[in-house]
Order: structure tokens, then C-alpha cells, then sequence
């Protein structure tokens, strides 16, 4: 039976800002656990990042992930723990249609980020469809022909050295977009822990400036709420507002100061 894939990360982006007018809010799923996975994906938020940088996220958990929230009209992307060809193969295979690259420093290495997502001749993905989830076991039609239209590239830019160069990344073709992590970014700078510092919060504004001018969206990472409404305004096209594992703690944390009576004194209360 034939079958088709969904639009990617980038169609929902030219759909949303042409018709809605509004940006894509978002949140990070980095617990690792499906059932999670699909909790978030029925919270009515535009889009998930689920992350295998900074949490326990392999193959198996990562694929448990997508068949979980398939059908929740939600945008999934997928951030691997590195920019290698071969991780980004497998990705690939599993049905990933939607790839954050980290630590994107250079052209060089947006280039190499979608080349590992090309088959030859325009790039260097290894064939392997009749063994994949992504072309369903080849029950998608045309798929080695057509599989980049199915696939989008969105690079991070986190580092003094990628802010230097951002019109350049921008300028790939093949990059759909830009992402900007101030944390890392901060940390680049000297300014470790201080996402929120002046100089932090102008690097990030000159790059969602230079996506503009380069017709590419930019989203950011704001997980307070007035500098998610800051970057917006500066022309952010979809941002990070939360992640389910932080959200899971400070819940918890405010049920234990709610209910735990402190050492000589009555429990606090909401």
C-alpha cells in the first residue's frame, strides 16, 4: 500500500507564518520516555524538540518517541548529540524528518549537515530505504528520488565563532533555518550561566536580524517568558518556552514546599 509522509518542519513554518501570522512555540522532551513524548504532543504546542545532545535519548527510545506522538498534529524535531554523517544516517532511517544540528561553527559544517542528508549525487547519505521506517519499508513512493523534500535542516548557531559567520551558514543551500542556543553561546563569551547578559541578548538579535535579511527562519531558546516575548518582537519565527523534565521539577519541588512542614513551623500552602 502506498503511503506518504508528513509535511516537514519547514512546510509548518511557511504555513504557520503565511496564514496564522504568529511564530511556533515549542518545548523540549528530554526524559527519554514515550509515554511523555505523548503527553506533550497533545498539549496543543506547535512543535517538540526531542533532544539527544543533553539527555538519554538512543536510537531505540528516539524511534519508541516518533510512532508515539504519530498523529498528534504537532512538528517534531530531533537534535542528535553530534554533526557525523553517520548519526544522521541513522537518524534518518528511523523517520526523522526534522534535524536540529548543534554546534554548527562554519558554512563547512552546515554544508556537511546537509550533505548527510542527500543521497548521491548531492550528497553522501548511505541507501538503505527497502531497510527503513523512513520510506516505510520502501511503501513510500519514490522515496530515494524524493527524500529530501521530506527531510529539514535546521542548525544551531551557539558559539561566538558561529555568530561571525551566521550569513554565511545562512547562505547554505539547504539549510532551512537557524537556532539559536544562547546558553552555549553565553558560555562562548565568557559569560557562563548569564544567557540573559546585554552582549548575550545582542549576538542573538543580530543573528534573528541577519535570518531576516537572508528570507530563513531563526528560532531561539527562551525559557523565561519575557525574553521568549523579546525575541519574538526582534523577529524570532519559533521558540523554546519549556522542557518537560524541568517542568516535572520545579512541579515537584512546589508540591514538597506545599505539603513538607518545615522544621518548626506549619506546611507552606499554594
Amino acid at each position: 500500500m502506498p503511503l506518504r509522509l508528513e509535511p516537514t518542519f519547514r512546510d509548518a513554518l511557511r504555513n504557520q507564518l503565511g496564514e496564522a501570522g504568529r511564530p511556533l512555540a515549542g518545548m523540549w522532551v528530554c526524559s527519554g520516555s514515550p509515554l511523555v513524548a505523548e503527553l506533550c504532543a497533545g498539549s496543543g504546542l506547535d512543535w517538540l524538540l526531542v533532544d539527544a545532545e543533553h539527555s538519554p535519548n538512543g536510537l531505540e527510545s528516539i524511534l519508541a518517541q516518533l510512532q508515539a506522538v504519530n498523529g498528534y498534529p504537532v512538528q517534531v524535531l530531533v537534535r542528535p548529540p553530534v554533526n557525523d554523517t553517520v548519526v544522521i544516517k541513522q537518524y534518518l532511517d528511523l523517520g526523522v524528518q526534522n534535524l536540529l544540528i548543534p554546534m554548527v561553527n562554519s558554512a563547512a559544517e552546515a554544508e556537511a549537515a546537509v550533505a548527510a542528508t542527500r543521497y548521491p549525487p548531492h550528497g553522501v547519505r548511505g541507501v538503505g530505504s527497502a531497510l527503513a521506517r523512513a520510506a516505510r519499508w520502501n511503501r513510500v513512493p519514490d522515496y530515494l528520488a524524493r527524500a529530501s523534500e521530506t527531510i529539514s535542516v535546521t542548525v544551531q548557531i551557539e558559539s561566538t565563532a558561529a555568530v561571525a559567520v551566521v550569513e554565511n551558514i545562512l547562505a547554505v543551500d539547504g539549510v532551512d533555518g537557524i537556532f539559536l542556543g544562547p546558553s552555549d553561546l553565553a558560555a562562548s563569551m565568557g559569560l557562563l550561566g548569564q544567557q540573559e547578559h546585554p552582549e548575550v541578548r545582542a549576538a542573538v538579535e543580530h543573528c534573528l536580524t541577519a535570518a531576516t535579511a537572508a528570507g530563513k527562519p531563526a528560532g531561539v531558546n527562551a525559557f523565561n517568558p519575557d525574553t521568549a516575548h523579546h525575541y519574538l518582537a526582534s523577529g524570532a519565527s519559533f521558540v523554546l518556552v519549556g522542557a518537560d523534565v524541568a517542568l516535572l521539577a520545579r512541579g515537584s519541588e512546589a508540591l514538597a514546599a506545599a505539603f513538607i512542614k518545615p522544621a518548626g513551623g506549619a506546611p507552606s500552602s499554594y
